[in-house]
């Protein structure tokens, strides 16, 4: 690429060199979109020393971090994922409001033509005279056919725009040139419109306007005046001011002013389907989007319109430095331990639940994903008051070992109960209250301390329909322009496998209202190199603890969050019998290096006697069956007393051919940092 600089109405192009309003500016490409960038050194010059900017690249005037790329990327794969099928729901409805229009103006015309008759008869019975006149004279005030076919036609219109006026907004027509070059113009599509609600350089945007065929309106806000020029600057550059409106302003007042203006509509038009809101609002902060919940579960569409959160204070909702904060933003006490950023999904995910429960929506999670240093999480929001009954049965409590053995058990703050009706004929849901404390004060492995955290989402955090959906468009994927493809089809494989369907067909939710109870079974994921430890034994491999897991009959898979890990519906009275049972058959260790007192001292009951032994092995058969597993315990009374269940042996073999995974895929399931001075940045200062 030259470095003669080229004016910002160039056609845009990675590299160049734009001069525009005596600055110059770089072009940075990332997928479809271009942005202009200032140059800058990486290094600035303040009271007379030089600092080293954060990642070089220099004092960014308007925030953009290449890292993200990855975010931005599984973005667009993820809104064509849902849109496609949002927009295809509409067009077959709009056809249907076309054609039910069309044929309402037809019966019309029908009797309307009918009734004409009559009156021309009875014309012809009082003046016979006058017939022949009459009929020459007729044709030119009867209506012709071609007349007809006008009118068919402006029927036809006339339903389009009623529909795209149901829709929110007139459609956007679609233009492809034809064989003589002249534009072919398509069936006006539904309206689709995005808001990117903290734009920035509005790359967002860009992308959305570029790589989304079915997008018909791209809102880019920003708050800062540099970053809305700059928004401005770059949409003119692209070439795409008819795609994109660009506004300057508060971003919770922008999406209120919608919810006001929705509100504002007469009951008519909401009858017919119009409004407002948006179809996907994607919130990207610098730092939290906690407060930005209340406005976007209200601006966006609640017939299950799309939400895209990312979170990049970390440091608040997975660790242990700021439980009050985290509170105060998301409702809920963090957690301390390896499983710390999946708790902060759940934190997450109970912040914008609570928001949207108190206007009648509930959320249903279709990708939570921790990736890098932040959060990303993708939720749809439907208007349905009977499902925000069944929210405080999917919000829990935890009761975390994190000074001892790590162990922890969850507590749901309400049962949602099946009960039979009085006919016998179906079920109802009854919301009651659950017996507290299910733990004790200390923890019941190790007698240590145990630490609450939470409430918490207790749901499902994907939808495996949602993510195959993503996981089918990757193969046709460009990689010169998803540079983050192979990631993306190793972290949504992994997250695809986190999700395992219950054992028994009869356990699986079928009905609506047991996908509104349905709950996690398996909350958060568990590290054998932890297990160990603890008990400071050689760690198992991966598939030698599988496959002792499996043996017993409990579900085994791997989190998204962290290479190594295990997620399972195994109790940990389990787990602590799998480790034993370890370390007498395959890594024996020696008692003096276990200190009195200590979490392992007591997990291993060293210093007892045989009965002791025998009481704790009686102790593991009667909870073999997951009963002490508090989440488990749940679902056992939301479906009744259980048939006596076949008894699992006690006996655990490290059956590393039973523990290897299926998928024999080479797959970027965790990446490692992939370059110097990596992370989210220093913010930007206009």
């Amino acid at each position: 690429m030259t470095d003669e600089a080229k004016t910002i109405d160039t056609a845009p192009a990675a590299g160049q060199r734009i001069t525009h309003d005596s600055k110059t500016y770089t072009t940075v490409q990332e997928g479809r979109g271009y942005i202009l960038v200032p140059d800058t050194t990486g290094q600035k010059e303040e009271g007379g020393k030089k600092q080293v900017v954060n990642n070089a690249g220099g004092v960014q005037q308007v925030f953009y971090n290449p890292i993200q790329q990855f975010n931005r990327d599984l973005t667009v794969f993820a809104i064509k994922a849902y849109g496609e099928e949002v927009v295809e729901k509409r067009r077959v409805r709009q056809e249907k409001n076309i054609q039910k229009a069309a044929g309402k103006r037809k019966r019309a015309e029908e009797r309307k033509a009918a009734a004409g008759d009559g009156v021309n008869k009875r014309k012809r019975d009082e003046n016979e005279a006058q017939e022949g006149s009459n009929k020459a004279a007729r044709p030119d005030e009867a209506t012709s056919p071609q007349e007809s076919r006008v009118n068919a036609s402006d029927a036809a219109e006339k339903s389009h725009g009623q529909n795209d006026a149901a829709e929110g907004q007139p459609g956007e027509t679609k233009e492809a040139a034809g064989e003589d070059g002249e534009p072919k113009v398509d069936r006006s599509l539904p309206r689709f419109t995005i808001l990117d609600a903290l734009s920035a350089t509005g790359l967002r945007a860009l992308r959305y306007a570029h790589e989304i065929p079915f997008v018909s309106k791209v809102t880019a806000n920003d708050l800062d005046p540099s970053a809305a020029e700059a928004i401005s600057r770059n949409v003119r550059h692209n070439k795409l001011q008819k795609a994109i409106e660009v506004t300057r302003g508060n971003a919770i007042a922008h999406m209120y002013n919608k919810v006001a203006a929705h509100m504002a509509l007469s009951e008519r038009d909401r009858a017919k389907g119009k409004t407002e809101k948006y179809d996907v609002v994607d919130l990207d902060p610098y730092g939290t989007a906690a407060t930005f919940f209340d406005a976007a579960v209200q601006a966006v569409r609640d017939d299950g319109g799309l939400l895209c959160v990312t979170c990049t204070d970390a440091g608040v909702w997975a660790s242990n430095g700021y439980p009050e904060k985290c509170f105060a933003l998301y409702g809920g006490v963090p957690m301390k331990g390896y499983q710390s950023h999946e708790a902060g999904l759940r934190l997450i995910l109970h912040g914008i639940a609570t928001s949207a429960a108190r206007y009648g929506l509930t959320i249903d999670p279709l990708l939570s994903l921790s990736i890098d240093f932040y959060a990303r999480v993708f939720v749809k929001v439907t208007k349905s008051p009977a499902a925000v009954k069944f929210a405080a049965g999917k919000t829990m409590m935890v009761y975390n070992c994190d000074a001892g053995c790590g162990a922890w058990t969850t507590q749901l703050l309400l049962k949602n109960r099946s009960c039979p009706n009085q006919k016998g004929s179906g079920t109802f849901y009854k919301h009651q209250f659950i017996q507290a404390p299910t733990a004790g004060e200390n923890c019941e492995h190790c007698g240590f301390k145990t630490h609450l955290a939470g409430p918490m989402y207790a749901g499902r955090m994907h939808d495996p329909e949602f993510i195959r959906r993503i996981l089918e468009k990757l193969p046709d994927a460009d990689k010169t322009v998803y540079g983050t493809t192979d990631r993306i089809k190793g972290m949504l494989t992994t997250a695809l496998e986190e999700h395992l369907e219950e054992a028994d067909p009869k356990l699986r939710p079928e009905t609506r209202e047991q996908k509104y109870a349905e709950i996690e079974p398996y909350p958060f994921f568990l590290m054998p190199t932890q297990l160990a430890k603890t008990v400071h034994c050689a760690t198992p491999s991966e598939d030698a603890f599988r496959g002792a897991l499996r043996g017993l009959g409990y579900r085994v898979t791997r989190s998204h969050c962290k290479p190594g890990s295990v997620k399972t519906d195994a109790p940990f009275s389990v787990l602590w019998h799998v480790i034993r049972e370890w370390i007498r058959q395959k890594a024996p260790i020696k008692v003096e290096g276990v200190k009195p007192g200590s979490p392992g001292w007591q997990i291993l009951k060293l210093g007892q006697g045989t009965k002791e032994k025998e009481d704790r092995k009686e102790e593991v058969e009667e909870n073999k069956n997951g009963s002490d597993h508090p989440v488990t315990a749940a679902k056992d009374e939301t479906k009744g007393d259980n048939e006596a269940e076949k008894e699992k042996p006690v006996e655990v073999v490290f059956d590393e051919k039973l523990g290897r995974e299926q998928n024999k895929e080479r797959l970027v399931r965790y990446q490692m940092n992939p370059r110097e001075n990596w992370g989210p940045m220093n913010r930007a200062r206009g």
